[in-house]
């Protein structure tokens, strides 16, 4: 069974039903077992929804809504040299964050921003310019912010005493930053000094045979590459400087917004603490192999910052809140948007 929308002109198949039904059971499933688990009724029965609850969640809304995916937006907006409007942007971002959320985290969905790029106007080589750029400026942020919080908060701080298999999880984690480390020196080599590197690769993978039809459009797009990437490198330092700020903040504020629900129904001591953690945590659901890392998230999120809730129940209202704000909004979202953007990219192409 698929969604009823209409196929794309260029074969990329329909989203089909279930790989938005998989993530969002997964989720309940693991939540649903949790409460089942941790269920306090004392904690149900006085919860209520008090001006403090209120103003933090709001204030949670507001950061994602106008500061994170507004700075998504605009990084956008940058570089294509401001030529997709806000709404172009906008749509982008939800579709990318769409299909990340469909697809497991180990495989990520940040290919198809290409596709979604140059259905709105942009070209195919710069489109694949800004693809790599996004993934070198977001594995940047990682690279640089790991060590300074390591330097902050001692080991048994970021890795708390709750998390089962604590060593197991400190290997992981360390094997992860170091491929993190070595992806992000080939996407620096590739953007800024030898981009016929990518070509090559690109090339090489596109001469077997099941996709060997494709070669001649890869061929050009390739080319096209190359003078993207020329031009994306010889840009300004304050260009840089602005796009690093960017990503910053889209980090940050991607955090924070945790922070926002902590405080919402539990004093946190250390916000900075609960900032690291979700870093570490980040860096690990890369290799969640579960569609936007669903059922994983959840029971990872709970074992990493259980020690700093009291109630177990408490802690799964703020799991809820937290998926649904970072994950199942983008799931509805990218549902009522898909279908409308894909009517409106196939009539683009008709017309040519």
């Amino acid at each position: 069974m698929e969604q009823k929308t209409k196929k794309s002109p260029d074969g990329i198949k329909p989203i089909k039903t279930y790989q938005i039904i998989l993530p969002v059971l997964l989720g309940i499933i693991v939540v649903a077992g949790l409460f089942l688990k941790e269920f306090d009724t004392s904690v149900f029965t006085t919860f209520s929804f008090s001006f403090r609850k209120i103003l933090f969640l709001f204030l949670a809304l507001l950061v994602i809504i106008f500061i994170r995916d507004g700075s998504l937006m605009w990084r956008f907006r940058i570089l294509t040299d401001h030529s997709i409007s806000w709404r172009q942007a906008f749509n982008i971002h939800i579709l990318s964050e769409f299909t990340s959320a469909i697809t497991p985290t180990s495989v990520g969905g940040s290919s198809l921003v290409i596709y979604f790029l140059i259905k709105e106007g942009v070209s195919s080589g710069r489109s694949t310019t800004i693809m790599f750029v996004n993934l070198f400026l977001d594995e940047l942020f990682f690279i640089v912010a790991c060590p300074v919080l390591f330097l902050i908060f001692p080991i048994n701080k970021m890795f708390p005493p709750s998390v089962h298999l604590v060593s197991t999880v400190g290997y992981v984690f360390a094997g992860l930053y170091i491929f993190i480390l070595i992806w992000t020196l080939i996407l620096f080599v590739g953007i800024f000094i030898r981009p016929d590197w990518i070509k090559a690769i690109l090339l090489w993978i596109f001469n077997l045979p099941i996709l060997k039809r494709w070669r001649k459009n890869m061929e050009n797009m390739t080319d096209d590459l190359i003078c993207a990437s020329q031009d994306i490198k010889n840009r300004s330092f304050g260009f840089w400087l602005k796009l690093c700020s960017i990503t910053a903040t889209i980090w940050i504020s991607r955090f924070l917004i945790v922070n926002l629900i902590f405080a919402a129904f539990v004093p946190v001591s250390n916000h900075l603490l609960v900032f690291a953690r979700q870093v570490v945590l980040w860096i690990l659901m890369i290799a969640m192999p579960t569609p936007g890392g669903s059922g994983i998230s959840e029971y990872a999120f709970k074992e990493y910052f259980s020690d700093l809730f009291l109630l177990g129940s408490v802690i799964l209202i703020v799991i809820v809140i937290w998926r649904f704000v970072s994950f199942y909004l983008y799931l509805l979202l990218g549902v009522l948007i898909l279908p409308r953007w894909f009517q409106r990219v196939i009539k683009k192409s008709d017309i040519k």
